[in-house]
């Protein structure tokens, strides 16, 4: 069982650079064919500075966490866990060569089905290298007991 005392709990921050290369990758993965996510001309054309990241990037992003040391603490068992959902709210653009922060904390652990099902909302700040507030990421990741 997750233990309901980790609502609340901050995870360690950490900050990863958006790479060109890997905002190319995604946005062809996810297929995007807007110029502007691919040729650095075209997003300078469209008045960017340089590629803007492609929607849904950050999620990937947070992916990159170094420190999982927390899901093992709060009693998550990853063999066991499904993506439930996540949500976006964007403040400003961020770009390639930025160095987002990430700033995660648990918002709430509950459950459905008797226990059977087990949810963890996690909540994210994300600001870039100038402290500028970038977006809030919210995911639930969903754990299936028995």
């Amino acid at each position: 069982m997750i233990d309901k005392q980790f609502i609340g709990k901050t995870m360690p921050e950490f900050s990863v650079t958006a790479e060109a290369g890997q905002l190319r990758f995604f946005a062809k993965a996810t297929g995007e064919t807007n110029p502007v996510y691919f040729d650095e001309s075209a997003a300078r054309d469209a008045g960017h500075p340089a590629l803007p990241l492609p929607p849904t990037f950050l999620f990937s992003l947070e992916l990159e966490q170094p420190n999982t040391a927390w899901r093992e603490e709060v009693g998550i068992e990853m063999a066991r866990i499904l993506h439930g959902e996540e949500s976006f709210t964007y403040h400003r653009q961020a770009y390639a060569g930025d160095v987002l922060r990430f700033q995660c904390r648990i918002a709430d652990i509950y459950d459905k089905k008797g226990g059977a099902l087990e949810f963890v909302v996690r909540e994210t700040r994300v600001t870039n290298q100038h402290g500028e507030h970038v977006a809030d990421l919210r995911s639930v990741l969903v754990q299936r007991n028995g």
